[in-house]
């Protein structure tokens, strides 16, 4: 049972390590340096698309489910 417990928070612990890493990157894109402001207005316009897609499923989900 200890041993279980072990590998159980073991695992959590690495598990939480490999999420969390991304956060670490604070700036994958710098766009003060040279040519690579085009480059961030691209992935900013991409992540404003994906988040208002993400809304607008989220919203057409919960109108089908209040339909019902």
């Amino acid at each position: 049972m200890r041993r279980r417990i072990i590998a159980l928070v073991s695992l959590s612990v690495g598990a939480v390590g490999l999420l969390a890493s991304p956060a670490g990157a604070q700036q994958l894109v710098d766009a003060g340096a040279e040519r690579q402001g085009g480059l961030a207005f691209v992935l900013f316009v991409v992540m404003v698309f994906i988040i208002g897609g993400a809304l607008f499923f989220m919203d057409h989900v919960r109108r089908r489910a209040t339909d019902d």
